[in-house]
């Protein structure tokens, strides 16, 4: 489930330590992401995190459950795969005492489909292939809401919608939501359902083009912005500045806009 990156020292987690705290031994920041983009960024922050003398180890993931497990139990100093409403959900579940150290990118969701070219083309009846993950629902919702789809009802909160807030649905649209959002782009490329929602990392991983190969795409206006998360006890911690800074950066943003062509979209604090 998990591998290191390009042989990073495997280790036990090392305590941060406050910059400036005459320490000799070499500071280690650990953080849990997803392979793509996260993974990748982070991969280019190491040398710019290096400058401000401390060492990033970067350990993957490919589902969204061990990340917050292992940040909660000290192996990770950090994390670097979920957007706000879904480290609220985690947070109000399973009672975490996490916080987000900042905001990074955005990944817009994608619609794709094997079958039709447009959403207007969908058919009445159309099945929706969407992921499991509560937290992503809402977000869906309001994207089908603004090409006009569905309607939602007006006394929801847009990001806390679920498929019982729809109101109108003039195609009687199925949605299917049992799937792992991981499983999606082999859903897709195996023709299963009508259209098929899809988060950018997972779009990106298995060689999709988000900007491409969907038929509609999120706006980059989107609230869902991919965060550091930590322990509460850590914000504050100057070797997480430091890795927040560096992603801040006008290098890694960059980066992001060239590696991803507005697949992924950075955003600054």
């Amino acid at each position: 489930m998990k591998k290191w990156i390009k042989g990073l020292a495997i280790g036990s987690v090392l305590t941060l330590a406050a910059c400036g705290n005459g320490d000799e031994a070499e500071n280690k920041i650990v953080v849990g992401a997803s392979n793509v983009p996260h993974a990748e960024i982070l991969e280019k922050a190491v040398p710019l995190l290096e400058e401000k003398g401390y060492e990033l180890e970067i350990e993957t993931y490919q589902d969204y459950i061990l990340p917050n497990q292992d940040l909660d139990n000290g192996d990770l100093d950090a994390n670097y795969f979920q957007h706000i409403p879904y480290l609220e959900l985690e947070i109000a579940d399973k009672g975490y005492d996490f916080v987000n150290a900042g905001g990074i990118h955005i990944e817009p969701i994608g619609v794709y489909s094997t079958k039709y070219n447009s959403l207007e083309e969908l058919p009445e009846g159309a099945v929706i292939l969407l992921s499991s993950a509560v937290p992503d629902h809402g977000r869906i919702l309001t994207m089908l809401e603004a090409e006009g789809l569905i309607t939602l009802s007006e006394d929801v909160e847009k990001t806390a919608a679920t498929i019982d807030d729809i109101v109108e649905n003039p195609k009687n649209l199925e949605f299917d939501y049992e799937y792992e959002a991981a499983l999606l782009p082999e859903l897709f490329k195996n023709g299963e359902g009508d259209a098929v929602l899809i988060n950018s990392n997972y779009a990106l991983d298995a060689g999709l083009n988000p900007i491409e190969d969907s038929i509609a795409i999120e706006n980059s206006e989107s609230p869902y912005v991919n965060i550091v998360a930590v322990n509460s006890e850590n914000k504050e911690n100057e070797g997480i500045k430091a890795l927040v800074d560096v992603l801040h950066s006008q290098e890694i943003q960059d980066y992001i806009l060239e590696e991803w062509g507005g697949s992924v979209v950075p955003v600054s604090e």
